[in-house]
């Protein structure tokens, strides 16, 4: 085994534990909020000692950090790519595509990203750290620049502020948190009704 073989197998098994590490944690903050997880619980989940978390995160403020974003960044590339697929298609088939793919994600990586909306301030009078609120206004300019298209098009009830209807769509869409069960609602079908909501309409 060369050093370049055993650095990279080491780096890949620091990469697995540390992926561990959040997958539990998730799982944790979204039952128990952030106040309610401690290093302790995580470490007792995962199976290793509390000291041992520190060779990997520095706090627990980090590995919040850590599945936050990751909870954002799981639905803002799924978005990302349905967007590419549809392509020029008309802006309400666009905004079914992006719907649809944040529900697919926001389901699929549940743990994350219901996480992520139940923990997102930290905690009363704890503000959350810039890489998350920086994250998140990404994913928010994407919707912002996909509501532009709709309003460029004349594709939404006059009338419609584009800054409220992008809370309204973000708000009902992480909503389904609560009540969404898999093979109860097809997600296609949730997400042309909810392209309707919006008072976009399909171009002839």
């Amino acid at each position: 085994m060369t050093a370049v073989t055993g650095r990279a197998e080491r780096a890949e098994l620091e990469g697995g534990a540390r992926r561990l590490i959040l997958d539990h944690a998730a799982r944790l903050l979204r039952s128990n909020g952030y106040h309610q997880t401690s290093l302790r619980e995580i470490a007792e989940a995962v199976g290793i000692r509390k000291a041992s978390l520190y060779h990997h995160f520095r706090s627990k403020e980090e590995i919040v950090e850590a599945v936050v974003n990751d909870g954002v960044r799981f639905v803002h590339e799924a978005v990302s790519a349905a967007l590419e697929v549809a392509g020029a298609a008309d802006p309400h088939r666009r905004l079914e595509a992006a719907i649809a793919a944040h529900l697919s994600a926001l389901h699929g990586h549940s743990d994350y990203t219901s996480a992520s909306i139940k923990v997102f301030s930290f905690g009363e009078n704890n503000p959350a750290p810039e890489s998350v609120r920086r994250i998140r206004r990404g994913y928010d300019d994407l919707w912002r620049a996909l509501i532009d298209e709709l309003a460029s098009a004349g594709t939404l009830t006059p009338g419609v502020a584009p800054e409220r209807l992008r809370l309204f769509l973000l708000g009902a869409m992480n909503g389904s948190v609560d009540w969404y069960r898999a093979g109860r609602f097809d997600i296609a079908q949730l997400a042309g009704e909810l392209a309707g909501l919006v008072g976009a309409r399909r171009d002839s």
